[in-house]
């Protein structure tokens, strides 16, 4: 019979102890990741498979956050795929038509409209590297590790979503002051929010 000794040495995954101190510290950032993008009633569920996940493959890193980050992205992108095939089942089953869909990273951007229609122009992965940054408050190098992509792709993928942003929002000062123009009134200035101070900053 051969015996399996048990690891004592320090890259041994913790006990439980070492499970629930991840939880803690981590949960509330994994929630508020989860909350931008899905629907309401299925954030506990997203953050519950993540740390299912991240209990079975505890990282080694001295900041586990970013890598929680990456398990979340596919837990996310997997709910989605799931919650998008059962809607479409509900629709071609029952005609049902008012199925919740997950909330749009646009809509999160509070309190300043023009940002969020200019927000909704971008791309998915333009959007996630400006949320990754902006929201989340990660470097390059750990958003480049949730992304799944190497610190440079990103960093081309934050620049061109952070210029496509600008002129996107330059497009609806235009047709703002079109706008005030045509209705005789001076048109007033756009507000700046800290989210958009955060999503034009070049980090």
């Amino acid at each position: 019979m051969t015996i399996l000794n048990r690891r004592t040495d320090h890259t041994a995954r913790p006990r439980d102890g070492g499970r629930w101190e991840l939880w803690e510290q981590h949960a509330p950032a994994i929630r508020a990741y989860a909350a931008r993008r899905v629907e309401a009633d299925a954030v506990d569920d997203v953050v519950a498979e993540t740390f299912a996940i991240a209990w079975r493959k505890l990282p080694r890193e001295a900041d586990p956050l970013p890598w929680l980050y990456a398990v979340a992205r596919r837990v996310v992108h997997g709910h989605r795929r799931s919650h998008a095939r059962r809607s479409a089942l509900l629709l071609r089953v029952g005609g049902q038509r008012d199925v919740p869909s997950a909330p749009d990273p646009a809509d999160q951007v509070h309190g300043d409209p023009e940002l969020a229609r200019a927000f909704a122009t971008l791309t998915e992965n333009e959007r996630e590297a400006i949320c990754l940054v902006a929201w989340e408050g990660l470097d390059h190098a750990d958003a480049a590790r949730v992304a799944g992509c190497s610190r440079e792709t990103f960093a081309v993928r934050l620049s061109r979503a952070r210029m496509r942003l600008r002129v996107a929002l330059d497009h609806e000062g235009r047709a703002r002051t079109a706008a005030a123009s045509s209705n005789g009134t001076t048109h007033a200035l756009r507000p700046v929010t800290a989210t958009t101070l955060e999503a034009l900053h070049d980090a």
